[in-house]
């Protein structure tokens, strides 16, 4: 039985699905005017694992990750580069799928651009006007009632008297309260037209969080199983979220709520708005992409995750302890014995609200049992189990090989031709020439193994 942990109940709960079998999943996406960084790969990783595990469990997901393709940041951004808004989007909607391919993230079987879906976000906020939810401002603007929601807070577990006007709203005039947020933004004069959409309540565009309630209920219906996102979006986006939806329709949004921990240096939160964040693509020239899904998928998904280079020398040498346990065997991709002990070790854990590193201990026991009995079936567990994860994936030698993608390292044509002038030396008793060249291959972090079938090599 599956258990995930619900942000809001804030319990560990066994999932029951709304339709037997099936699964509807939404993910907030990206906001696409730059790279994605190291926070936004964690997003796309974390959902990607889970996607991967319900449907290893046997359901039918329908996974939904939309794209933020409008608003304020993109439209100045677009007007700084002297383009438009749609080929800025275009351009950092490409390098987005470029970095999830990288690190082996499946893309989504729906992937909504908000633009596209604003006709349904008007209908929304027509609703929400209709059942005493939304108003016209004093500037034009259509607001959302916060006080008018009797459920407000629940997902974050504020009070009203708490709660601050959130992130991405302006404190304007014309509000009816400071903590009502903006549904509908009046188009601006100097704003261009391909950012102003006709409505009742003049030209102008949606609001940040309306976006999510209009794509969520089009493509997965007014009440689907599992929301998920950053855990910096539990307030105000997915409180805001839910306030419109059931505010909308009546009835539950919602049933589980998923937020991943945040990616952290230096004990601060990763953020474009601190500046102390990592792009993905700067990291994968320094890292191979696998090693940086195995960094974020051994830490659990609520977990923070604190990034340094050190950690990820660290995931890179673990990784290789497991590719170095398959290397030697043949193995096909083929369907897991879930009867066998690992396999079962490994259910029980992604079971237990998706304990990957529950999960990844039990790769290296059973790495470590290859290692021991060079067992052919153990190794295609390794490789079946490590693959439910999006990992190992490779041939081993292709892993064990690769060197740093920016690293000034020896090419495998120079390593290879260093291995034969060794073995020369070798065969002609010349030891101590053979000698020096395992020494300079050492030092260059190449790792020579002879064995019955000849010298193989990887990196350090």
């Amino acid at each position: 039985m599956l258990n995930i942990y619900n942000s809001l109940t804030r319990s560990i709960q066994a999932f029951t699905p709304i339709e037997p079998r099936k699964v509807r999943l939404y993910v907030c996406g990206m906001t696409v005017y730059d790279y994605c960084h190291l926070g936004h790969g964690r997003v796309m990783v974390v959902f990607d694992m889970v996607t991967r595990w319900l449907r290893a469990s046997g359901y039918q997901v329908t996974y939904v990750r939309n794209i933020t393709d409008i608003d304020d940041k993109i439209i100045k951004r677009a007007a700084e580069n002297g383009e438009t808004v749609r080929q800025l989007t275009d351009r950092f909607i490409g390098f987005m799928h470029e970095d999830a391919d990288a690190l082996g993230v499946m893309r989504p079987d729906h992937e909504p651009r908000a633009t596209e879906y604003v006709p349904q976000m008007l209908d929304m906020i027509r609703k929400l006007e209709q059942n005493g939810y939304a108003y016209l401002a004093g500037n034009s603007d259509v607001c959302y009632a916060v006080r008018k929601f009797e459920g407000y807070g629940k997902l974050s577990g504020k009070a009203l008297e708490d709660l601050r006007a959130g992130e991405r709203v302006d404190v304007m005039e014309g509000k009816q309260d400071p903590l009502d947020f903006v549904l509908w933004k009046h188009a601006k004069a100097e704003e261009p037209a391909e950012v102003k959409w006709a409505s009742a309540w003049g030209a102008g565009r949606p609001g940040w969080h309306i976006e999510c309630s209009a794509m969520s209920s089009q493509l997965l219906g007014d009440h689907f199983d599992i929301h998920g996102g950053g855990q910096d979006l539990q307030f105000p986006h997915h409180e805001n979220e839910i306030a419109q939806s059931e505010g909308a329709h009546g009835k539950t949004f919602v049933n589980y709520w998923m937020h991943n921990g945040f990616v952290r240096v230096d004990d601060e939160k990763m953020s474009k708005s601190l500046g102390n964040f990592f792009t993905i693509r700067d990291i994968l020239k320094k890292f191979d992409a696998e090693v940086v899904r195995f960094f974020i998928l051994r830490a659990h998904y609520r977990s923070p995750l604190n990034y340094s280079d050190a950690h990820l020398d660290d995931a890179r040498n673990a990784l290789t302890r497991l590719y170095t346990a398959l290397k030697g065997f043949d193995v096909e991709s083929s369907a897991i014995d879930w009867n066998e002990a690992h396999a079962q070790r490994f259910k029980q854990a992604m079971d237990d609200d998706f304990a990957t590193p529950g999960a990844v201990a039990v790769l290296f026991d059973l790495a470590n049992e290859v290692n021991r009995t060079r067992d052919a079936r153990l190794a295609a567990q390794l490789k079946g189990l490590g693959g439910v994860l999006g990992l190992l994936e490779r041939d081993p030698i292709a892993f064990l090989q690769a060197g740093s993608p920016d690293a000034d390292v020896l090419t495998p044509e120079a390593i290879e031709a260093k291995v034969a002038a060794r073995n020369a030396a070798k065969k002609a008793k010349n030891f101590a020439a053979a000698d020096l060249i395992r020494d300079e291959l050492k030092a260059a972090g190449i790792v020579l193994e002879d064995g019955p079938g000849g010298t193989t090599w990887r990196r350090g």
